[in-house]
Parts: C-alpha cells; structure tokens; sequence
C-alpha cells in the first residue's frame, strides 16, 4: 500500500545542502477506532492522532508519511524496518514479538481503559455473571484470562466492533469487551443507540496509555517528548476536541454525553 502524505510536505523538505530531506514513516492501524483514529473512504488518515501527529511534524520541521497496516501486522512492519515509527505502542504490547529489541516509547501520548460493557439492566451483577464476553479478535482480555482459562468465561469471537457490540445487544454475548471510549462514541454516534450497552466500573478493567514507539529513531522520540511538553495546551485542547479521554477519571465514564451533562446540572442544583 502507498503511504499517505499529507498534502503541505508532498513536495519535500530541501536540506541545507539543496537535497530532498528524509522522509519519515509512521506506521498506523487500519482501522475504524473513532474519534483516536480511522480511515477515510478516500485512503486518508484521520482524527485526532493524525491532527497530533501533523502539528509535531510542523513543529519540528519534519517530513511524514503515514502508512496504514492491518493491526496484526503493525509491530513486524516495525521490527523489520519499513516504518520508522508505530502509533499506537505501548511496552506492554506484543512481548513475544518484541523480546530483546531496543525499542523506544514516548512518554503517554493518551491514556485508556479497557473494560466490559453490558445491558444496563446487567450493571452491577459481578464478574460471575459473564458466562460469555464478546471480544473482537486480536484483542487479549489480561483481567478475564484466568476465567476463560479455567472455563468460567467463554470468549465469544468478533471480526470487529460493530459485530461485538450486536452480539451483545442481542443477548449473544453478557458483555463487550473494548476500549470503553470508543465503544461508547460508536453507540453514541455512529450506531446511534446511545445508552444501550454501559461500562460496568465494578468489573475488572484495565488502564493503559498510547505511546509513540521507534526502533530506529531514539532521538526523534525525545524530540517528541519535547514538543509533548512545550505544546501542552494544544495538546490538550486537541483531547478535548475529540474526546479521546472523555470523563477517563470519573464517575461518568462510558456515559452518554447529554446524561453526564444532566447528573452534573443535577449536581450543581442540590448543592446547599
């Protein structure tokens, strides 16, 4: 697949010397994983970390392309060099593939959680009430694997999200296994049943953080650091924007937006 440019650096960057500057390839999934990131019917990149992503390459006068690769092949592109980059990492990812590589991570680019979400009429029954969890396949469940290995949980496989979520609607599956943020903007806005599956707090979860990863470019992920650091607000305003960690530390996440917006005014009005 031809990697996409975008369009300000499709000429090159001149070096001091007159030559063409070196290109740049950041490896990407191709996937639907809105509003992190997804691919536009055109081929294009898009979302917020394509949005953080340009804004580093304009700042440190770089010259980008993106590479969009299927998830299960992302991190050997990686390892045998054809992409400079991969978005996104984490240490804890893909052990077995990456033993002995000296890889570096940016420090958190977003954090997640990873969680179950079930009928609202199933919020609160306990772990032992998830005889089958719908999961997409290339996703590994860590706090449920115990249970699917001693047979308590039976793991109800999914070729992607629109599929784990049906599954789970239509009593197929007693919960969803994703990354909760997503999960609820495909309910919200693109399946458009808001509220009709809800992260289940008191199951087990997991916390996480998308980094920036390199095999090849140790420096330019310290570059990276910096310009995380120097450009915080817009960095953060880029988050806000899209959503990517919408109410991560609350009592409210996994909520719709306008129910979060009612119980907050609820909130307000009854404080003395």
């Amino acid at each position: 697949m031809k990697p996409r440019v975008f369009g300000w650096l499709a000429a090159g960057l001149l070096s001091a010397n007159g030559a063409l500057a070196q290109t740049y390839v950041i490896g990407v999934e191709k996937q639907a994983f809105q509003p992190h990131y997804w691919v536009s019917d055109q081929g294009e990149y898009q979302g917020f970390a394509r949005d953080l992503l340009d804004l580093f390459a304009r700042d440190a006068g770089l010259d980008i392309q993106y590479q969009t690769l299927p998830v299960n092949q992302l991190t050997q592109h990686l390892l045998n060099g054809s992409v400079d980059f991969k978005y996104p990492d984490n240490p804890n990812w893909a052990g077995d593939l990456k033993g002995g590589k000296d890889i570096t991570y940016s420090l958190p680019v977003v954090e997640y959680v990873d969680g179950v979400l079930v009928a609202p009429k199933r919020q609160g029954q306990g772990v032992d009430s998830l005889a089958r969890l719908a999961v997409v396949d290339g996703w590994t469940p860590w706090s449920y694997q115990e249970r699917i290995d001693a047979g308590q949980t039976e793991v109800v496989h999914s070729g992607d999200l629109g599929q784990m979520i049906k599954q789970a609607m239509k009593q197929k599956a007693d919960g969803a296994y994703y990354n909760v943020v997503v999960a609820t903007y495909y309910l919200d806005n693109i399946r458009a049943r808001p509220g009709a599956l809800v992260f289940d707090p008191k199951l087990p979860h997991t916390r996480g953080t998308f980094n920036l990863s390199s095999l090849k470019h140790p420096e330019l992920i310290d570059r990276f650091d910096r310009f995380l650091t120097e450009h915080r607000q817009e960095v953060e305003a880029l988050k806000a924007r899209y959503q990517v960690e919408a109410n991560l530390d609350s009592e409210y996440l996994g909520m719709e937006q306008w129910k979060v917006d009612f119980l907050k005014r609820q909130k307000e009005k009854a404080k003395p």
